[in-house]
């Protein structure tokens, strides 16, 4: 295969599955951890103004959504990229980051999250994929 053509499929695939695990993980966190009475997360107006009401418990699935995102991405990434996979996981990694950082201008997290969230869901997940990746050869 085209190596040109594998760097751009790893970087699609990459951000595709790595937003169809964050998103499937969103998805399914009301159902696994209920939001607090009277919270309507169903909007981001309605998150935005519930916010105070959240435990640190709320705080699992978003963390593990971009975390694992961000891994499945990177893995997929590292997997079809012809070389430099580290560099394919950090453009992954990259993506997921800017998103987090929107994330947080939009909706009033605690700053223990914020910092949690920054630090570690993101760059150490890629470059934990990446291992993966290159131990496996």
């Amino acid at each position: 295969m085209n190596p040109i053509f594998r760097k751009i499929l790893a970087v699609v695939l990459g951000i595709v599955i790595g937003s169809v695990v964050n998103m499937a993980l969103i998805n399914i966190s009301p159902n696994v951890i209920p939001p607090p009475e009277g919270a309507d997360v169903s909007t981001a107006e309605g998150l935005s103004a519930a916010m105070h009401l959240f435990e640190p418990k709320h705080f699992l699935f978003p963390f593990l959504a971009h975390a694992l995102g961000t891994f499945a991405g990177a893995l997929v990434a590292s997997w079809i990229a012809p070389n430099n996979k580290l560099t394919y996981a950090m453009i992954i990694a990259v993506f997921f980051y800017l998103g987090g950082l929107a994330s947080i201008f939009m909706l009033p997290s605690p700053i223990w999250y914020t910092f949690v969230d920054l630090v570690f869901a993101y760059f150490p997940m890629a470059y934990f994929a990446k291992n993966l990746v290159l131990r496996d050869k």
